[in-house]
């Protein structure tokens, strides 16, 4: 199948997923030409995967559902706002969803831009059904890491939230190679004071090791790290 000729085949739906069916991978599709759309949504539904197709950027972000799992596939050129200025946007909000660029107008320096802002890939039309649907496993494969590691740094932050004002100022200093006796210093307690705070953070974090209590540092937001020892 070539994604540069329309299909005369049943035009995919636009409603959006509910139920069980939100909860699995969706290919957002935003390209101005339908015979492009239809293409598309036909080639990502013959290996199983949803998709919903868009005419804008406006489009898409009208029905809401970026924060639903799988990727995009934006063309670069459309009405209005452009898919690099979508992609700009999304980083810009911390949404790092997954792109591929799709596009027939496209060049060396909108292909560095794309890439350099964290896009998939970026191919252009006629493209290889493999080359594309390649691309868009890698898209879904990331997003589901990503979604993943969210869980886990959201687990993490709510342990952290137990533990009191002393004790994040202990796991502050720990995590930064700090012994007992040094944090005993810094913060004029006991040794044995210390000791009791770092248990508890062990504890409370659920680490087993100094090596499982950074590695649980290392993935908290630097946000959270840096203002650690002010509660």
């Amino acid at each position: 199948m070539r994604i540069d000729a329309p299909l005369q085949r049943r035009p995919p739906s636009t409603r959006p997923l509910s139920g069980d069916n939100a909860a699995q991978p969706v290919v957002l599709i935003v390209d101005d030409d339908a015979s492009v759309r239809e293409a598309l949504s036909e080639l990502i539904l013959s290996v199983g995967f949803q998709s919903i197709g868009f005419a804008s950027t406006r489009e898409l972000l009208e029905a809401d559902v970026l924060q639903r799992p799988g990727c995009l596939i934006l063309d670069v050129r459309m009405p209005g706002s452009s898919g690099l200025d979508l992609q700009a946007d999304l980083v810009q909000n911390g949404n790092p969803k997954p792109i591929i660029f799709l596009t027939g107008h496209g060049d060396i320096p909108m292909t560095v831009q794309a890439m350099k802002a964290g896009a998939i890939d970026f191919l252009t039309k006629p493209v290889r059904d493999q080359a594309l649907l390649d691309a868009v496993l890698a898209g879904i494969t990331m997003d589901a890491a990503r979604r993943q590691q969210a869980l886990v740094v959201k687990g993490y932050l709510e342990r952290v939230r137990t533990l009191t004002p002393r004790e994040r100022e202990v796991l502050h200093r720990v995590a930064h190679g700090g012994v007992n006796k040094q944090i005993a210093f810094e913060l004029g307690i006991s040794e044995v004071t210390v000791k009791l705070h770092r248990s508890n953070v062990m504890r409370k974090l659920q680490a087993t090791s100094i090596g499982d209590l950074i590695r649980i540092w290392e993935a908290l937001p630097k946000a959270v790290r840096e203002t650690a020892v002010d509660g």
